[in-house]
């Protein structure tokens, strides 16, 4: 049976504007510029200019009251136009944009590498459909080599986006031909496909050879985590037939499409600073990357526009109410925005200055044993910004100082007591890590036990579990997979 009820709920519910400055706030330097030019072509009323500030006209103080006598359509242009408030501001350039739109048949970025496909299928005896299959598959192929959709998906793209009704069976068939091409291991599903591909190519007369690929085959899961002593033992073999084989798989390129990549083309990430800190005669100067970012104001055109609208109120018809609609609600838009890129500087400029002040000694030499440790909950305290504010400044920034370019999230990191009382940063305990990992026996690597043990010495008692947590962190495998034979 159905009831009736009433339900008090308390909601918080961000304003459109309150969500602009959030995704604003979110984005580094190099896509800033991409989003104002994308609010400058979507806003006519928005516009670059290099005054300071325009004469933007106003109502006298008649049309004003006469438009406060009107209905509740009509509003005052000094609300949304006002002297001093077009403000002036440089950000940083960027070339970078992820609203490219995806081609119907996917192809790799690598036209070499595509090309030298495509051209080898030209010389297979191939009947219409497996040809519109393989290039199909082809286009699926990536700039290392590898298919890595799975065949049950392009059965479904090939039925819906190119009407071709086919079965995961005959896919398989055309993408054998594929793998037969050249370079060997081209359209492997994974690495130990593409190994065994390029093995299978090989002399399997020569003993090495044809061992690797019965390791490849039935032992690759032991051979990729190096637990030689169990494929010895379960292949029943010698020690100096498995560094054999283990020689020639080294032999084998595990990314077959990276040898068609032209070195000069390849994609490169520029990191472009948000902050530029100078050190000058002992004080720090901190500023916004400003290089090569247009200055907004509001369109003087589409104001004159709107005034002479709102002037004319008893002739307008009903064009020219939905024209004054348009343009009041570009001309909120482009405030919102100026508003926005206003905050998103000052409060830029906040958190940075509160972590250098935090961070002072550091910054002065670079010398990373002076990083204190620091969480996102010191800087909000010094700022009064929450902590989630914090985050996003943090996330994805860089600060270009004199001794390097650096993100922000690396300054911040928890802390820990040694054995004197002392706090310090779990970077420092890091950077040990890392020295002694690099300096270890690799036939006889440290095991986090022994990890434990040397940083004990130096008078960190730390757990084991965390030390394979700054590991882990480190991107450093455990001991056993840097194990050398």
């Amino acid at each position: 049976m159905l009831k009736q009820r009433l339900q008090q709920k308390l909601l918080q519910k961000l304003s459109p504007q309150q969500i602009q400055m959030i995704k604003l706030l979110e984005i580094p330097a190099m896509q800033l510029e991409q989003r104002i030019k994308k609010e400058l072509e979507e806003n006519p009323i928005l516009e670059e200019g290099d005054e300071e500030d325009t004469d933007a006209p106003q109502q006298d103080e008649d049309t004003a009251d006469n438009e406060k006598d009107g209905d509740d359509e009509e509003f005052s242009l000094e609300d949304y136009i006002e002297d001093d408030e077009i403000p002036t501001y440089k950000l940083n350039t960027s070339n970078y944009s992820d609203d490219d739109k995806r081609p119907e048949m996917p192809l790799s970025s690598s036209s070499n590498f595509h090309t030298h496909l495509e051209s080898q299928l030209g010389l297979r005896s191939l009947t219409e459909k497996q040809e519109m299959l393989a290039l199909y598959i082809l286009g699926n192929i990536d700039d290392d080599g590898y298919l890595r959709r799975k065949l049950e998906a392009i059965v479904d793209d090939l039925a819906f986006t190119q009407n071709i009704q086919t079965n995961e069976e005959e896919l398989y068939q055309v993408l054998q031909i594929l793998q037969d091409l050249d370079p060997p291991g081209v359209g492997a599903r994974d690495l130990q496909e593409c190994l065994l591909l390029q093995i299978s190519r090989k002399d399997q007369s020569d003993p090495r050879v044809a061992l690797a690929r019965k390791i490849i085959k039935s032992h690759f899961q032991e051979f990729t985590r190096k637990h030689y002593d169990k494929i010895i033992k379960r292949m029943n073999i010698t020690s100096d037939e498995l560094k054999g084989a283990i020689a020639e798989i080294l032999k084998l390129n595990p990314k077959p499409g990276s040898s068609f990549s032209d070195p000069m083309q390849s994609s490169t990430q520029h990191i472009v600073p948000d902050f530029i800190l100078d050190l000058k005669d002992g004080e720090f100067v901190l500023s916004l990357n400003s290089h090569n970012v247009p200055e907004l104001r509001i369109n003087r055109t589409y104001s004159e526009m709107l005034e002479s609208y709102v002037s004319n109120k008893n002739k307008r018809s009903k064009q020219e109410k939905d024209t004054i609609s348009f343009v009041k609600q570009k001309l909120d838009s482009a405030r919102w925005f100026i508003d926005a890129i206003i905050q998103r500087q000052n409060t830029l400029l906040l958190t940075m200055n509160a972590i250098i002040e935090y961070q002072k000694e550091y910054f002065v030499e670079g010398d990373e044993a002076k990083l204190k440790p620091m969480i996102l909950k010191h800087i909000a305290e010094k700022t009064g910004l929450d902590i989630s504010t914090i985050s996003r400044v943090a996330n994805s920034k860089y600060i270009q100082t004199h001794f390097g370019i650096f993100p922000l999230k690396s300054f911040f990191s928890e802390g820990l007591q040694s054995d004197t009382g002392e706090e310090v940063s779990t970077r420092e305990i890091k950077n040990i890590l890392i020295t002694c990992i690099s300096n270890e026996d690799k036939r006889k690597p440290l095991t986090d036990e022994k990890l434990v043990i040397i940083l004990k010495e130096k008078g960190y008692n730390i757990a084991r579990r965390t030390v394979a947590k700054y590991r882990e962190q480190l991107n450093i495998p455990v001991a056993r997979m840097r194990k050398e034979l």
